[in-house]
This record gives structure tokens, C-alpha cells and sequence, in this order.
């Protein structure tokens, strides 16, 4: 078995991987054709005009674009979130060590849902004995994602210090799935991407390597975000070494130990990662989609939280509390119901509750 040993602190493991590159051309070929078909009446149009399109709206806005090798056996998966970032820290008011923590939380959930289907959820928690008291993350097959950090006005320490140690939880989920995908891992690291890098290898046997990183100025965000490189079947020893050659060459540009906000801060971007990743095997685009911040919080939501306890539970908090509140960690939206509006709704409820794809109680 070849393993490809690189400048990251994650490598291409020897495992088999979980995804096909015909499933993966299958899914994306109608972007495909339509980039070589988009100039037919141009003959001369070259690979540097064809990724024009993709390149220049990177700078502006937040980007997720993947490619592949033109023989099949590599994707990379490259991505910038800073305008989201920002947004985050403005939403959760938060300082910079939980802004960089959910960062780099938010960048590893955009680069592992390229490539699942629209309404596909997945959810990174991080549950672990550090002063952060936990990070959450989850993006859709659309690019949506939103995310929490249990404190998120924590003071100036490192981010290994604020994460600790303790488990990564990663959920995936769809409406028609009849439960969802549950595995969990270690975290040992603290660095984020480092733990969801060993939880591929180790629990989905993703032979892959992943880097994610922020750079936070203040009370602002300057740079986010990452890449993720998947070794498919019939990857050979020739298309590795070049692999390994060109993770050393992006690991020299950006010259710093947060891969890649040196680069994405002097002006590259998830194309160019992508380009340097795949040099010399003919790089094909896959897909390209703007994230957006998305929280699908609802008050339906809550009910259906609410049926999920029992009657006599129910009663007992309106007794109590004289209402139902509660506010979703996400976006901090509130939502209120009055004991009337409780037992009315409850009562003409149907459908079965727990068919949801959302895994935290709003």
C-alpha cells in the first residue's frame, strides 16, 4: 500500500476510501460539460480562461471549489470563510480564541459536505474538558452552515488550552433517511482540524489530509480557511509523489503554521489551492457554491422538541414557568409560547417528531 507522507500533520493514510471517482464524475458531470461546452464557438479557449469564471469571484465572498485530477484518483476540496467568520463572531459576540475555534470547526464542515446532497446535514461537536465548554458546527449540501461555542466570550488563551481533550461527535443526516450516521473519535490535539483530519482516517477510513485555520486581528477576521485533499481508488505511487511535491510547494508559499491564511491573506485563493494541490495531473472543476450563514430554527421546531417530552413534562414546565421559552444556540433567536398556544398546537400535532434532520434542540 503507498502512503503519502506530507508537510501537514495529517497524511494520506493507507485505507480504502468511501467514495468512487465515478460516482463523482456521475454526480458533477453536467458541471463538467457545461464548462467545456460553455465556448464551443471558441477554439482556443485555455484551462486559465476556462478557471477565470471561478477565480475572480473568490476575493468579494466566501467560496467552497473542488476538483479533480483528470485521471480520477485525487479530489480537493479548497474553501474560504471569512465573511462568515465575521458574521459568527458578530452574531455570538465572541472573542477571538472561540472565534477561531469555530472557524476552523465551520471551514472542516464546509469541506466535508462538498459533494453530499442538498438536504444532507452534517454536524461536527466537539465535547471536550476544556474552558471553550464545547464547539458545534454544521453545514447542509447547499453550503449552509451555522455553529456555537459553549463560551463564547473566553479570554486570551491558546486554543489547544481552550479545546482540551475529549471527543468528536460527527452526525450525518438526511429526511429520508430512516436514522442518521453517527461516528465519533477522539480529540487529542485541540487544533480542531487535526482531530476531524484523524477522525476521517480513523472512523470513516478516508485516506484524506485537512488543514484549517483563521486568522483573527482583534475583533476582526482576516483570513479563513482550508482544504481538503481525498485519495481515491486506483491513486498510483507517481500521482502520490507529485501530490507530496505540491503539498511541500503550498506549505513554502504561505510560510507560516496556519495553513492557509498566510496564502488566502497575500491574495490566493481556493482555486489557486486547488491548482497547486493537482499540478501536473490535469485538474478538472468539480463545483463551485458560496456558503451562506442559514439557521432553520422555527417555532414548529420547538414544538416538535416539546413532543418529544411527555405530557405530564410539558405541564409540569407551563406550571412552572407559565410559559414555554427557549432560544436557539445558533442564530440566538427567541421563542415564546403562552400555555394556550402550547396545549392548542400540541394537541392538533401530527407526523412523528423525531423525523428531523436539525440535531440540537433549538
Amino acid at each position: 500500500m503507498v502512503q503519502l507522507v506530507i508537510a501537514r500533520s495529517i497524511a494520506f493514510h493507507a485505507l480504502e476510501p468511501t467514495i468512487s471517482p465515478r460516482s463523482w464524475m456521475r454526480r458533477h458531470g453536467r458541471i463538467l460539460r457545461s464548462l467545456s461546452t460553455s465556448n464551443d464557438d471558441d477554439s482556443t479557449q485555455t484551462d486559465g480562461d476556462r478557471l477565470a469564471d471561478f477565480r475572480n469571484k473568490n476575493n468579494i465572498r466566501d467560496q467552497v471549489f473542488s476538483a479533480m485530477s483528470a485521471d480520477g484518483s485525487i479530489k480537493v476540496t479548497a474553501c474560504t470563510a471569512r465573511n462568515l467568520v465575521n458574521d459568527l463572531m458578530i452574531m455570538h459576540t465572541m472573542t477571538a480564541t472561540p472565534s477561531d475555534a469555530l472557524g476552523r470547526a465551520i471551514t472542516c464542515a464546509l469541506l466535508m459536505s462538498n459533494g453530499m446532497q442538498e438536504e444532507q446535514v452534517i454536524q461536527l461537536t466537539v465535547n471536550t474538558d476544556g474552558p471553550i465548554r464545547g464547539v458545534v458546527a454544521t453545514s447542509t449540501g447547499k453550503a449552509e452552515v451555522r455553529g456555537y461555542v459553549g463560551t463564547p466570550g473566553l479570554g486570551d488563551i491558546e486554543l489547544k488550552e481552550a479545546v482540551g481533550l475529549g471527543t468528536l461527535q460527527v452526525v450525518k443526516n438526511h429526511p429520508d433517511w430512516p436514522r442518521p450516521y453517527t461516528g465519533i473519535s477522539a480529540v487529542r490535539h485541540g487544533d480542531i482540524d487535526r482531530d476531524v483530519g484523524a477522525y476521517l482516517a480513523e472512523s470513516e477510513q478516508r485516506s484524506c489530509a485537512l488543514a484549517a485555520a483563521t486568522s483573527i486581528n482583534g475583533i476582526l477576521c482576516t483570513a479563513a480557511g482550508g482544504y481538503l485533499i481525498e485519495q481515491l481508488p486506483n491513486a498510483d505511487r507517481d500521482t502520490l509523489s507529485q501530490v507530496e511535491k505540491n503539498l511541500a510547494t503550498l506549505v513554502q508559499k504561505d510560510g507560516g503554521d496556519k495553513l492557509p491564511t498566510n496564502l488566502l491573506l497575500n491574495g490566493f485563493t481556493p482555486v489557486d489551492i486547488a491548482e497547486t494541490i493537482l499540478d501536473g495531473l490535469e485538474m478538472q472543476p468539480l463545483q463551485q457554491m458560496e456558503p451562506k450563514f442559514h439557521c432553520p430554527c422555527s417555532s414548529d421546531r420547538l414544538l416538535r422538541a416539546l413532543r418529544l417530552l411527555s405530557p405530564e413534562e410539558v405541564e409540569d414546565i407551563l406550571e412552572t414557568e407559565g410559559k414555554i421559552e427557549a432560544r436557539c444556540e445558533f442564530c440566538g433567536k427567541v421563542y415564546r409560547m403562552s400555555p394556550e398556544e402550547v396545549r392548542v398546537e400540541m394537541a392538533s400535532a401530527t407526523g412523528d417528531p423525531s423525523k428531523d434532520t436539525d440535531f440540537e434542540d433549538n
